[in-house]
């Protein structure tokens, strides 16, 4: 399942509590997570400086896991929202068989 992760910052936390070295073990680990295809696409947001993941997990609850081995999450430094994602739903409703007889404008069949 692929679920989106959307960094927060939890109140009171400071710039100088992100120390290079913990800085560099983040990076490290993330890497990690990334070679083992956990961590499917990383990005920062463009507004502000927060990392959006998308991570291919079973569910919730094991992203949550996951995300708790990153050591600014260890430290609380960090936050993250969980959203599982499904597949767009959309276009099976549009193409279905059933789908696919348009009535006319005027009503007539």
């Amino acid at each position: 399942m692929k679920i989106l992760a959307i960094e927060h910052d939890p109140p009171n936390v400071t710039e100088d509590q992100f120390t290079k070295p913990l800085l560099v073990e983040e990076a490290q680990r993330a890497w990690e997570l990334y070679q083992a295809g956990i961590i499917r696409e990383l990005y920062f947001r463009a507004d502000r400086y927060e990392a959006v993941l998308v991570l291919e997990c079973a569910d919730v609850d094991e992203a949550r896991s996951v995300l708790e081995t990153l050591p600014l999450m260890r430290e609380k430094l960090i936050g993250f929202e969980l959203i599982p994602l499904v597949a767009y739903p959309g276009f099976a409703r549009l193409f279905a068989p059933e789908a696919t007889a348009i009535p006319s404008e005027t009503g007539a069949q």
